[in-house]
Parts: C-alpha cells; structure tokens; sequence
C-alpha cells in the first residue's frame, strides 16, 4: 500500500507533517509518499536518525497552495503544486490514498476534479468523528456543501453509515437527522423532506435530533447540510477552548488547593483529554470522491498528523470505496436514479 502525504500543507509544515509521518512510517509499515519541495523535505528527514531505513519516498512538486488561497484557482494555476500532484497519484493509480492538513477546499476542488464523484453520488460530503460521552460519532457533512438538497443529504446519511461501520466498527449504526425539534415536520424545508427520504432508505433512521442532542453518544451518525455541519464543529471547538481557559482562569485563583485537586484527578483529566483530543482522531474523510481522501485540521501537530495516514491506511484496507458505491446504488431509486449535474 502506498499512502501520499502533502508534505507542504499545514500551518506547521513541513517539519510537523514529516514528523508524523515518521511516526506513522515506523508504526503503520506502509509506503509513504511525502509530496512537496524535494530539497526542504531532504532537510528534514535528516533530523531523524532513522528515516533512510523507513519506507519514505519523495515526490518533488515545485507549487505550494496556501491556506488562504482561493480553491479553484489555486487547482488551476497550480498543477504541480502537492496538493494537485498528490492527488493525480491517486488518480492515476500509483498510490491508494491521499492525506493533507493543508487549504481544506483546495483538497476539496482537487479532489472533485482529479479523483471524480462515485457512480451515483451527487456531492461529496466532508465527515468528522465526533467525540461524545459514549463513543464519537460521524457527523456530515460539515463544510463541502454550504447548500445542499434533500438528495445530498440522504446520501450523506448512506456515506456516514458506512464510514461508521467500516472505521469506527459500529454495528447497524443509529442515524439521526439534526434539526430544530424531534418531530418530522419541523425544521425547514430541507429537513422536512429528507426526513420521508430517510424513513424509506433502509437505514437504522432513528428520526430528528437536536443540537443538544449530539453530545450525549445515543447517535452514530448526525447528518446535515454542510453550513450547519461547519457551525456545529466550530462552536463545539469554541466552547472546548472557553472551558478549558476557564478552569486555567479558576485555578489562578486558589493555586494550591486546586493544583492539589489536580493531582488526584490527573488520570481522570488524561482519560477526558484522550476522548475530546482532535488528535486522537487525525483527519475528516471526504466521503462521495473516488478514491481515499482524508483532510486533516491546518493547526495539526505529529500526532494528528500520524492518525491522519492511520484513518487513511484504515480507509482502504476496509475497502470504503467499494462499499460506499455499493450503498449508494441501494438508494439512489428513491430520488428518480443518478444525477450528474450534482443536484
């Protein structure tokens, strides 16, 4: 299996990316394809004592898409940035999946204009593990789409179900639609009609959430329209960060009565740490392209870097592409076959 990496993308890169990748080299055994200026990424591997014997090659782009560039353009203008180059790979054949914490719509455009939509789907969507108080749950999509149409959001509901069951190995995987309250005819008018969709799809549809819903793990997979999906995801990393500036800000006050605290709670706090850590889980799948293809947050350090090309390595093992096509086609009856146009 050869795994690419864009070794350009990232608030940190290179040294963050190839520091996980070195970490995910010596632990996963799979090729990897560090993408990106050749003679930076030299310079790099020789911090570690160890990366000659490591299964790292180097695939040399002389292009680098920035995190503020516009996607398409940058697609366009930029062939033979990491970023296009990494993804032609796949496209072509010479590798399995594609990894970057890189400008996230560029990946994005990329994607959907190198790798393809899958055979009947409309539009990809861009999924999270999501972390709850039971187990993290998928939620789509959460920024691929900012409009999105019934249709789009059914075949969300059938891309989240199998992320779930092929990586996070849940059985029959509980599906709620997020909306405004539990009954079926509120919210608006896309909710309203995906939800007579999503009772006719076959799927373990359990019906509407809400938005106080999502935390509690009752759900395994939360689907909505990607504007929604990307104010969700914000504002849960918002209220994270508040919290945990909070309790910083508290103990200032009684310094030695809650450092005191601390220490007998230290193995609790690095349980919770573990489950609420971005890092643990690595990279958002955007699932509906053909070919594996995760995204990883622009501030990831070496660990989410390293489960980044874990969620990838796991993605084509599980043969996802395969299933996803497979599940979509079981559907798509339900709004008058395929359609091209994306709609």
């Amino acid at each position: 299996m050869k795994i690419v990496v864009d070794a350009m993308g990232g608030d940190n890169a290179p040294s963050v990316v190839i520091a996980g990748v070195i970490e995910a080299a010596e632990s996963f055994k799979e090729e990897i394809l560090l993408v990106g200026n050749e003679s930076i990424i030299k310079e790099e591997l020789k911090k570690y004592k160890n990366a000659q014997n490591l299964p790292i090659q180097i695939i040399h782009s002389e292009e680098i898409i920035g995190m503020d560039e516009s996607p398409v353009d940058a697609f366009r203008k930029k062939p033979n940035s990491s970023i296009v180059k990494g993804i032609k790979l796949v496209a072509e054949g010479k590798a399995d999946g594609f990894f970057s914490a890189g400008n996230s719509g560029a990946v994005n455009a990329a994607a959907l204009m190198t790798l393809k939509r899958l055979e009947g789907v409309s539009r990809p969507g861009l999924a999270i593990a999501f972390p709850t108080l039971k187990k993290p749950c998928v939620i789509i999509d959460v920024g691929a789409n900012v409009d999105s149409k019934p249709r789009n959001l059914l075949q969300f509901a059938v891309m989240g179900s199998v992320y779930s069951s092929d990586l996070l190995k849940i059985e029959k995987p509980k599906v709620g639609l997020l909306s405004i309250g539990e009954e079926s005819t509120k919210g608006n008018e896309l909710t309203i009609e995906t939800y007579k969709l999503l009772e006719k799809s076959g799927l373990n549809f359990i019906g509407n959430i809400e938005g106080r819903d999502v935390g509690k793990g009752n759900i395994d997979v939360i689907v909505c329209d990607g504007f929604v999906g990307n104010v969700v995801l914000k504002l849960s990393e918002g209220i994270a960060d508040y919290l945990i500036q909070l309790i910083k800000d508290e103990m200032k006050k009684s310094p030695i009565l809650i450092m005191t605290a601390a220490l007998i709670l230290k193995g609790i706090f690095k349980d919770i740490k573990k489950k609420i850590d971005y890092d643990e889980y690595g990279g958002a799948p955007l699932l509906g392209v053909n070919g594996v293809c995760i995204i990883g947050h622009g501030s990831s350090n070496s660990k989410a870097i390293k489960n980044g090309i874990r969620v990838c390595i796991e993605s084509v093992k599980n043969n996802i592409i395969q299933h996803l096509t497979s599940d979509i086609s079981k559907v798509n009856h339900l709004t008058h076959g395929g359609n091209e146009d994306g709609n």
